[in-house]
């Protein structure tokens, strides 16, 4: 959603919202500021409570809060269930992209027995296999390679210096930030008499339509069947997916988390950044995973799901708790001793 106006009411940016307006509907909002920084003419968002503190002396004209807090706003409100999505459907209003004219650059190569339609930007120095089919309105930035019968599907953007390698399949309205790499070979190897022998990566990698991939990400070819990632899927940088593992439809991935082959994880899930996931396990629908865990077996259920011992300490307390959970065998071992002694000591009183 991108629009040309400068300046919007209240009323023209909630069209449509289930929201409630308290105040003035008509009141002039030419942008977007952090509520910790708010300013007149700007609308702003509370939703994180640690920012509560200066929702009392704020200076923006309009406030997406939730109905709780209405009545500690001395301005505007927008009064929503969910504000964070509010305030997402409201932001699409500021965007403004970049005018982007269709054709293909001068320094761009393009292979044999392609299918690129006339509206699609194809930006300086990008390389294009043989038999690549690239929908309407697409957008490849420059310096990106596509590989050979590759299909990019129509309003998909491809940022700068992206590698996607041989028979991939992008669906509609993907994004895909630069510095990502699609469709690599697994990580896939054989032993035999001490060496590694590579197996060779004979699947492809499809993405559904409207995912979001972040800049630095690796997603691998499968080795047999295909790598898949559904539609709606959110991954942000830095994330690396195996080989023949299959992302469900609408899970949303933080940073710096590693997947290892031929896993499956479910529809909706959320998973937190920096932890990793075991190859050949099952994550169920609707898993919620925190930051930094270690999922080393299948999933059967949906719940949160965490794993480590403790949250922040300083660094001698964690000394201390490591060295104690290094102890920890010995601990057990002089408790079912103590434990065994008691029990002697009552069995001798009860006779």
């Amino acid at each position: 959603m991108t629009h040309s106006k400068s300046q919007f009411t209240i009323a023209e940016l909630t069209q449509g919202l289930e929201v409630t307006i308290n105040g003035d509907p008509d009141c002039p909002i030419t942008g977007i500021c952090p509520i910790q920084q708010s300013r007149p003419g700007c609308l702003t968002f509370l939703t994180n409570p640690l920012y509560k503190k200066y929702l009392s002396d704020t200076q923006a004209s309009a406030v997406i809060l939730s109905k709780d807090l209405a009545n500690e706003c001395p301005t505007n409100t927008i009064v929503s269930a969910n504000p964070y999505y509010t305030y997402a459907k409201i932001a699409g209003y500021f965007v403004r992209p970049a005018v982007l004219q269709p054709g293909i650059h001068p320094s761009a190569v393009i292979g044999k027995d392609c299918q690129i339609h006339p509206t699609v930007k194809i930006e300086a120095q990008c390389v294009i296999g043989d038999k690549v089919v690239i929908a309407e309105n697409a957008v490849i930035g420059a310096g990106t390679y596509i590989g050979d019968q590759c299909e990019i599907g129509a309003e998909t953007q491809v940022d700068a210096h992206v590698a996607i390698y041989h028979q991939v399949r992008l669906g509609k309205r993907v994004r895909i930030a630069s510095g990502t790499v699609i469709g690599s070979d697994g990580f896939g190897y054989a032993k035999q008499k001490a060496i590694w022998h590579k197996i060779p990566q004979l699947g492809r990698v499809l993405i559904d339509d409207d995912v979001e991939i972040g800049a630095n990400c690796a997603i691998d070819r499968g080795a047999i069947e295909d790598t898949v990632i559904e539609r709606g899927v959110k991954l942000d940088n830095l994330i690396q997916i195996g080989h023949n593992v299959r992302i469900g439809e609408g899970t949303i991935i933080a940073g710096c988390v590693g997947i290892a082959g031929s896993a499956t994880i479910g529809k909706h899930c959320m998973i937190g950044g920096q932890t990793g996931i075991a190859g050949h396990i099952t994550i169920a629908d609707n898993a919620v995973i925190t930051g930094g865990t270690e999922v080393s077996k299948s999933i059967r259920e949906p719940g949160v799901y965490s794993s480590g011992i403790g949250g922040l300490v300083t660094n001698n307390e964690w000394r201390k708790n490591s060295a104690r959970v290094l102890r920890l065998e010995q601990l057990v071992q002089r408790v079912k001793n103590l434990e065994f002694i008691l029990q002697e000591m009552i069995e001798r009183k009860s006779e």
